[in-house]
């Protein structure tokens, strides 16, 4: 027997399991970590100088340090919750959304249990002044990180327009497949779907398992009403999106209109479907900045909603 095999002998029967050359106890692969909400949506930027007006002047997020990429900036709107505003790298394509990430009560412990359960890719843990946190890919190849933020603070920041993001949203093709993931392997819970018209379904809601924030699939291609032909940059644009919470969305405007801080490119107020008030905002790159009232004030179209609304 080798040393190597002697020592992942030794800890099996102690009760622990090796993970990526570490001792892990068994039982904690069992039990998932809380997944608690909404971390940051990272996307790429043409123009730092333009990306940094709209995120802190127009949004009035507080520019910060990125602890991930020293190329990149974080805006912020609590402490826990935040846009990272990253180089376009070349060759990146059409879209500007660089990754996704989710806040978590324990990212060492989520990544075990991911591996664990047959995960693949699974990034290496890291720990920086931002927390601890690792990545990898959906299903579907949309890059993923799992965030356990160093601080408990979620206080809104002063002058922003928003202190919550409320969901993030990103195209998906097979509902199947993603669902494998987000709903089987992690938990995350249904909350609602619709569409433009009968017989088609544009969007799935999917909240976190621990908290009210949700996963939006913006669905394209057959059983939608978005054509895959219709997908340029523009479009992606509007799909790969994240969505910041308003108590009154008639005042968030007013106050936008009052300081000269509509983006150029905006539209709304208007009634989702989903029956909450909602504004649309676009960063300079055409990124999707969705205001909605936490609440709805009217009956959703297509489904009810199976859990509840965040109230802030």
């Amino acid at each position: 027997m080798t040393v190597s095999n002697v020592r992942f002998a030794a800890v099996a029967m102690a009760g622990w399991m090796m993970l990526g050359g570490a001792a892990v106890p068994v039982a904690a692969q069992d039990t998932r970590p809380a997944i608690t909400g909404i971390s940051h949506l990272a996307v790429y930027s043409t123009d730092r100088a333009a990306s940094e007006h709209f995120y802190a002047v127009i949004l009035g997020a507080k520019k910060g340090a990125d602890p991930e990429s020293a190329a990149g900036t974080r805006y912020y709107f609590s402490p826990q919750q935040f846009v990272e505003v990253l180089p376009a790298p070349a060759h990146h394509g059409k879209s500007m959304l660089a990754h996704v990430a989710y806040n978590t009560v324990d990212a060492a412990g989520l990544r075990a249990y991911l591996v664990a359960h047959g995960a693949a890719g699974v990034g290496a843990l890291q720990r920086g002044e931002g927390g601890a946190w690792f990545s990898m890919n959906d299903p579907e190849g949309n890059e993923v990180q799992f965030v356990q933020p160093a601080t408990t603070d979620a206080t809104a920041v002063a002058g922003a327009i928003s202190g919550r993001i409320i969901h993030v949203g990103h195209l998906v093709h097979d509902r199947a497949r993603e669902d494998a993931f987000y709903r089987d392997m992690l938990g995350f819970r249904p909350y609602w779907f619709g569409a433009m018209k009968e017989g088609t379904v544009d969007w799935i809601s999917q909240q976190v398992p621990d908290g009210t924030d949700w996963l939006e699939y913006m669905m394209v291609g057959p059983g939608s009403t978005t054509p895959l032909d219709r997908l340029d940059a523009r479009e992606l644009g509007v799909l790969d999106h994240l969505s910041l919470g308003v108590v009154n969305m008639e005042a968030a405007v007013t106050t936008l209109i009052d300081q000269d801080r509509l983006s150029p490119r905006h539209d709304g107020p208007q009634m989702g479907l989903d029956g909450k008030w909602q504004a649309n905002l676009y960063d300079p790159d055409g990124t999707r900045v969705e205001l909605m009232e936490f609440q709805p004030v009217t009956r959703p179209c297509c489904s009810p909603f199976t859990a509840d609304s965040p109230t802030r």
